[in-house]
This record gives C-alpha cells, structure tokens and sequence, in this order.
C-alpha cells in the first residue's frame, strides 16, 4: 500500500505542476492586455495572484507537517490498545496516536499526515475495540478497490468477501487510477499475507452498493467500506448503504465505514458523483438505526484544535516535487471537508 500511495502521490504532482503551469499561463492573459498594458479590470486585480497564495500556503502548510512528523511519528507500538473509538472525524491528533502508528506498522504504511492513513486504521482499530479480530471470523468490504485491509485480515485467518462494482458496469475512471477490484489477486499484498493464506481466506463477488444482494444476508461477522458510500449517487442512497450493510451481519455483527464529512453547516453537495455528509445526516442516521434496536458508537464532532486541523488543503493537491502532505483537511469543490467514520453493531 505504501509502494501505491507513493506512486500516486507523485503523479498528483506532476498533474498538479501542470495544472498551476497551465493555470498560470491563463491567469497571465488577464493580467497583461495584448497590447502589454497591466490589466486593472477588477476582478483580475482581485484574482491575479491568487495562485500565489494557494502556493504559499500549501508550502507553509507541508513544511510544518515534515517538522511535526519528524517530532511525533517516531514512536514503535508493539500492542494495539482500546482508546474507545466513536463516530468522529479525522484529527492531527489521531494520526499522532498510538493506535494509528500500530495499525500503520501492522499494514506497513508510512504514517504521514493524511486522512486516507486515517481511514485505513480507523476500519481496524473499531473492529478490534469489538472483539471481530480473531481466527475464524468472517467479514465483507463494500467497494474495496485495491486496499490492503483484505490481506491484512487474511493474515489473521479471517475469511473475507472483497467486494466491488462489476468493472462493467463502473464509469467512474477508477479503473484508471487503482481505486477499483478488477481481479482478486489485484487485492493481494504479499508484504501483508502469503499467497496461500489470500487465497485460503480471500474471495472476490462483484456487488452494487445501492442493491446489495440477499444471498449476502446474515453470513458475516463483520462489514467495512472506506470512501464509498459518498459515491452512490445521492446522500439518501448513501445512508441507506449503511443500514442496509447491516442486512449482510450476524446478529450483533459490526459494521464499520468511512465516507466523506462537509463540516461546513450551510449548503452542501447531493445527486453528484461525489456527496458530501454534513453533522445533520450523521446525526439522522444514528436516530434511525438506534430506533431499530442497533447500537451506535457516540457521536464526535470534534475537528481538532491542532495546527493542521485548521490547515485547508486546496487543489491542486501536492505540488511539484511534494507529495499530498499534509491532507487531514481539505476543500471538496469549495466545501471543507475531511473523513468521517461511522462505526454500529446489529441488535443480537
């Protein structure tokens, strides 16, 4: 997994390096008229160096993350440990933490400040915290795309159902960038399971999130997804994945997911490729499902107070030779943004 973040931290680099080059050259056409006079029309004289301040302060922003991981990310963790993990958003301070610099080891992943290594430890550390971790467990992932969980948990001798959108069927682009399963041994990780032990307790069924089938129901221990429920099509569509993941759960089963969270309180997106979640439909949701008997772990709102909690990554993401660091926070088509995860365990 690091090996893939590595690499598609350096392609969003070079996009992002042509994308400001590109953004430059078309900003210089505002600024100077043909005939070499300084445009001073007004709205160029409010955006012309905009480009500037989004550089600096991404510059700023990466420097203080390098100091900070230098400090605070030199800790070993030899035991994972119970920290009582609610539904919350991503924090410095989690990605400071002993449970995340634990599960980073356990995935072999480089612990930097980004909300997907958030992500990535948030799914095991909730399914830890409830007893799912164990030899003869079996759990399912939504939209797994090419994530290193399912290697991870074979290794354990859990026996795990990857799940995906039937690659005829996705017209997302993922399957240019990684992010969709397009064979099982794409989801194999021999730095994390041997073969024998990914084929022994890994299977691949192609599933469509807003339909999941009902031969599914009832057979598994434990359910995941990580950013996948934002892409369903609508909010509603979304929340309604969640409670329907349950179906797929043995009676106290635990469904663990993470999607996207605009911590913004006003407008946000809906009927998009991409939706983004506000307090008010987690909130919601929580109501409905403890109606129905489930129990759902507290509600945190809680952003953070730490300096990179208030640091708003904006696209391009990464610069030049700089990799996407760091990106706990960031703005989604404007919207603040970071990741949420929701963690439930099914009435017994």
């Amino acid at each position: 997994m690091s090996d893939s973040i590595d690499v598609q931290d350096k392609e969003e680099a070079i996009d992002s390096r042509g994308h400001l080059e590109k953004l430059a050259t078309q900003l210089a056409s505002l600024i100077i008229q043909e005939d070499g006079r300084p445009n001073t029309n007004a709205i160029n004289e409010l955006t012309r160096n905009i480009q500037y301040a989004c550089i600096n302060t991404k510059q700023f922003g990466y420097y203080i993350a390098k100091q900070l991981k230098d400090k605070h990310f030199t800790n070993l963790v030899e035991h994972p440990s119970i920290v009582n993990l609610c539904c919350k958003p991503s924090t410095q301070k989690d990605l400071e933490s002993d449970w995340v610099a634990y599960w980073c080891q356990m995935l072999k992943i480089a612990r930097v400040y980004h909300r997907k290594i958030w992500e990535l430890c948030y799914i095991p550390q909730a399914l830890y915290e409830h007893g799912m971790l164990m030899q003869g467990m079996k759990g399912i992932g939504f939209g797994c795309g090419e994530e290193p969980l399912p290697s991870l948990f074979a290794s354990m001798g859990i026996d795990i159902t990857v799940t995906d959108l039937d690659p005829a069927l996705s017209t997302s682009g993922w399957l240019d960038t990684g992010q969709h399963t397009t064979s099982i041994d794409k989801v194999w990780r021999s730095e994390l399971a041997s073969k024998e032990e990914f084929d022994k307790h890994v299977t691949l069924k192609y599933v469509d999130m807003n339909s999941i089938p009902t031969d599914l129901s009832g057979k598994h221990d434990f359910c995941w997804s990580i950013c996948a429920f934002e892409h369903l099509g609508t909010i509603k569509a979304g929340l309604d994945f969640v409670e329907n993941s349950l179906r797929v759960l043995k009676p106290g089963g635990v469904s663990v997911h993470t999607t996207e969270y605009n911590y913004n309180d006003k407008e946000t997106i809906d009927n998009w490729p991409t939706v983004l979640f506000q307090r008010k439909h987690f909130e919601e949701l929580s109501a409905r499902l403890v109606a129905q008997g489930h129990e759902v772990m507290p509600l945190d709102f809680d952003l953070g107070n730490d300096v990179l909690d208030l640091f708003v990554d904006v696209p391009p993401f990464g610069y030049r030779n700089t990799p996407q660091e760091p990106h706990i926070k960031l703005a989604v088509d404007g919207f603040p943004c970071t990741c949420f995860g929701v963690v439930v365990r099914k009435k017994a």
